[in-house]
Protein backbone atom coordinates (compact mmCIF):
# COMPACT_ATOMS: atom_id res chain seq x y z
CA UNK A 1 0.00 0.00 0.00
CA UNK A 2 1.42 3.35 -1.06
CA UNK A 3 0.64 6.44 1.00
CA UNK A 4 -0.08 9.57 -1.01
CA UNK A 5 -0.21 12.92 0.80
CA UNK A 6 -3.23 15.10 0.12
CA UNK A 7 -1.80 18.32 -1.34
CA UNK A 8 -4.80 20.48 -0.42
CA UNK A 9 -4.81 19.23 3.18
CA UNK A 10 -1.08 19.94 3.55
CA UNK A 11 -1.52 23.46 2.19
CA UNK A 12 -4.41 24.04 4.57
CA UNK A 13 -2.35 22.69 7.48
CA UNK A 14 0.59 24.94 6.57
CA UNK A 15 -1.63 28.03 6.80
CA UNK A 16 -3.85 26.99 9.72
CA UNK A 17 -3.63 29.30 12.72
CA UNK A 18 -4.36 28.64 16.37
CA UNK A 19 -7.82 30.08 17.05
CA UNK A 20 -7.53 30.65 20.82
CA UNK A 21 -5.28 30.84 23.85
CA UNK A 22 -1.78 32.09 24.42
CA UNK A 23 -0.76 31.32 20.83
CA UNK A 24 -3.91 32.66 19.15
CA UNK A 25 -3.10 33.69 15.57
CA UNK A 26 0.13 31.65 15.36
CA UNK A 27 0.61 29.14 12.58
CA UNK A 28 0.39 25.64 14.02
CA UNK A 29 3.89 24.89 12.71
CA UNK A 30 5.20 27.72 14.93
CA UNK A 31 3.64 26.33 18.12
CA UNK A 32 6.25 25.14 20.61
CA UNK A 33 6.61 21.37 20.68
CA UNK A 34 5.92 21.20 24.46
CA UNK A 35 2.52 22.82 23.82
CA UNK A 36 1.65 20.08 21.33
CA UNK A 37 2.94 17.43 23.74
CA UNK A 38 0.64 18.90 26.40
CA UNK A 39 -2.33 18.46 24.04
CA UNK A 40 -1.16 14.92 23.27
CA UNK A 41 -1.14 14.10 26.99
CA UNK A 42 -4.41 15.87 27.85
CA UNK A 43 -6.27 15.01 24.67
CA UNK A 44 -6.57 16.89 21.41
CA UNK A 45 -9.77 18.91 20.91
CA UNK A 46 -12.56 17.37 18.88
CA UNK A 47 -13.04 18.23 15.23
CA UNK A 48 -10.85 19.88 12.66
CA UNK A 49 -8.60 21.74 15.12
CA UNK A 50 -7.83 18.53 16.98
CA UNK A 51 -6.96 16.75 13.76
CA UNK A 52 -4.72 19.63 12.68
CA UNK A 53 -2.96 19.76 16.06
CA UNK A 54 -2.44 16.01 16.11
CA UNK A 55 -1.02 16.08 12.58
CA UNK A 56 1.31 18.95 13.50
CA UNK A 57 2.43 17.03 16.59
CA UNK A 58 3.45 14.11 14.37
CA UNK A 59 5.21 16.44 11.93
CA UNK A 60 7.17 18.13 14.72
CA UNK A 61 8.25 14.96 16.54
CA UNK A 62 9.52 13.63 13.22
CA UNK A 63 11.43 16.82 12.39
CA UNK A 64 9.39 17.64 9.29
CA UNK A 65 8.74 21.34 9.98
CA UNK A 66 10.90 22.38 6.99
CA UNK A 67 8.34 20.65 4.74
CA UNK A 68 5.56 22.84 6.14
CA UNK A 69 7.69 26.00 5.84
CA UNK A 70 8.39 25.12 2.20
CA UNK A 71 4.67 24.66 1.54
CA UNK A 72 4.00 28.07 3.14
CA UNK A 73 6.57 29.64 0.82
CA UNK A 74 5.59 27.79 -2.37
CA UNK A 75 1.81 28.06 -1.82
CA UNK A 76 1.01 31.41 -0.18
CA UNK A 77 -2.29 31.70 1.65
CA UNK A 78 -5.16 33.01 -0.44
CA UNK A 79 -6.73 36.04 1.21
Amino acid sequence: MEIQPNKEKLIELAHYKMPFGKFKGSYLVNLPEPYLVWFKNKGFPQGKLGTMLQTMYEIKINGLEPLIHKIQKDYPAVR
